[in-house]
């Protein structure tokens, strides 16, 4: 079963810290965004393999977009 990982909020992508196809654990970093000048580390809630990624750096989220699929 595919995991969308979606923002929460209203953000900018800093940075990827994962590929497609990296096998991923619960918690492990995925991206990292930042809103009114803080780090938001976005973490993987489910073990499996990131089959897309959907952002690339400083692009500007609202809340709800899609981020990446684990699967």
């Amino acid at each position: 079963m595919a995991e969308e990982v979606l923002a929460e909020m209203v953000s900018t992508v800093q940075k990827i810290s994962v590929s497609v196809g990296d096998h991923v654990r619960i918690n492990d970093e995925l991206i990292m965004l930042e809103s009114m000048k803080m780090e938001i580390p976005v973490v993987a809630e489910t073990e499996g393999t990131v089959t897309s990624i959907n952002v690339k750096p400083g692009d500007v989220l609202q809340k709800g977009d899609l981020i990446a699929v684990i699967s």
